[in-house]
């Protein structure tokens, strides 16, 4: 059901593909764009959650990454571009809405992103938050000896591929008291049934080319930084947010207690109320 606070989806033309974006709010609000992770729609940033923090006095994007939702889609296994595509793909996109600076949210391995939008592309950028997200070092510990993920479907049983993403949902939730898996089932069937080809979704994003930022690293963002992780994360565990926030000059970290590799609706008062503030300062 389409919020009160929604413009409607829309698909624009974004450096020659076609995306598929949904905004809230006042168009003349500060902006906050929202990333989200690799294989996940918009829809993973609940409609819910993006009328209230409009609600709050942001101007709140989403959108369907390549591969995701209605947007373009390529064949499964032969994704035809890179990181840095899906980069200026957020750019284009605040072109086509006339935002000539975000607050740019980016949501786990697609905090990439925001590392290249932060060091390649400041004056597009007026704050990062990244949530459930990671520096990447090798010194980091691994996945959750707990974490057990389900054996991948035949991706032409749309049932099976629904629970697969449901299981999936359920072991990043970490054992989270949060989990709710009657709303992620909801969210999946509505995802896989909304999709151009979900089969593309599932793998795409893993094999495409990471490209690092032309001038640096995580230490050269100079956008004020929010980061966002919970403490039952079993996919990257907190030291991952910790490592984070200490290789960006002057970051934060919010700490969600009972969170795992997602944001959960019972954590969305303080999330909410944390990027509000980290991303006061007026128009634009």
């Amino acid at each position: 059901m389409t919020s009160q606070q929604s413009h409607g989806e829309q698909l624009l033309k974004i450096n020659g593909v076609e995306l598929c974006t949904e905004t809230f709010g006042d168009r003349t609000a500060p902006a906050i764009m929202l990333v989200a992770g690799s294989a996940a729609s918009m829809l993973w940033w609940d409609s819910d959650l993006c009328e209230q923090i409009a609600t709050r006095g942001r101007f709140v994007v989403r959108y369907d990454h390549r591969d995701t939702g209605r947007s373009i889609c390529y064949p499964p296994g032969r994704p035809a571009y890179s990181f840095t595509d899906l980069t200026l793909d957020v750019l284009g996109i605040q072109d086509a809405l006339g935002i000539e600076r975000a607050h740019v949210v980016c949501q786990s391995m697609f905090g990439g992103i925001g590392l290249i939008l932060g060091v390649d592309h400041p004056d597009r950028v007026a704050s990062l938050t990244f949530v459930s997200s990671s520096t990447g070092a090798d010194d980091l510990p691994p996945p959750s000896s707990s974490l057990a993920m389900p054996a991948e479907p035949d991706s032409s049983d749309t049932a099976a591929v629904a629970e697969y993403v449901v299981a999936g949902a359920r072991a990043y939730a970490g054992g989270s008291p949060y989990f709710d898996e009657a709303a992620i089932r909801t969210l999946v069937e509505r995802d896989v049934a909304r999709a151009r080809n979900y089969s593309s979704t599932l793998v795409n994003h893993y094999a495409i080319e990471f490209d690092e930022p032309a001038r640096g690293g995580f230490g050269d963002i100079t956008a004020p930084t929010l980061v966002v992780h919970g403490d039952h994360d079993p996919l990257l565990p907190p030291p991952h947010g910790e490592a984070l926030r200490d290789a960006i000059p002057g970051a934060q970290l919010l700490v969600l207690k009972g969170a795992g590799h997602d944001l959960p609706s019972p954590v969305w008062d303080d999330f909410v109320s944390a990027l509000v503030g980290h991303t006061e300062g007026g128009r634009p």
